[in-house]
């Protein structure tokens, strides 16, 4: 059973019963800090949990957001849609929301990992970024080499 799961298992509203809108809230930021122990315990350690697999309305949606906070990280990635990865008020907690190109949620989850696998480069991306770059290099040096020295020589002042 992965993280999340067991949420809805364990909420009357499985059971077909009415549910305070801070029960559901109350068992995610639970089930948060258990992921985020291990996360401490583990530096290597990295789970989701499926916020749309989860029976959430917008209101405790929001309610869940304001317990979480707002950390001092936020990234967008943009392909085929805008993804916004914002750290929470807790270190190791990121919510991760991806969007179609129309607009609409494709998927929203509160990644626990030190950082989301979605920001890290793909190391052939980095081999290819450092060709690249020394290839640029090269090509300044070029520029350097036939623009007029404005550098001052330090000593005789």
């Amino acid at each position: 059973m992965s993280p999340g799961e067991d949420l809805v298992a364990d909420t009357p509203a499985a059971d077909g019963g009415d549910v305070e809108p801070g029960v559901m809230v109350d068992a995610i930021v639970h089930e948060c800090a258990t992921q985020l122990g291990a996360l401490a315990r583990d530096p290597g350690f990295a789970t989701a949990i499926d916020l749309r697999s989860l029976p959430l309305d917008d209101a405790q949606r929001q309610m869940l957001r304001a317990r979480l906070g707002q950390g001092e990280v936020r990234a967008v990635v943009d392909v085929a849609g805008p993804t916004t990865v914002d750290e929470t008020a807790f270190a190791g907690l990121w919510w991760v929301r991806h969007e179609g190109a129309d607009g609409g949620v494709l998927a929203e989850q509160i990644v626990v990992a030190r950082v989301p696998e979605l920001l890290l480069a793909h190391p052939a991306d980095v081999a290819v970024a450092a060709v690249r770059l020394r290839d640029a290099l090269d090509a300044f040096g070029a520029l350097d080499a036939a623009a007029p020295d404005n550098t001052m020589e330090h000593g005789d002042g």
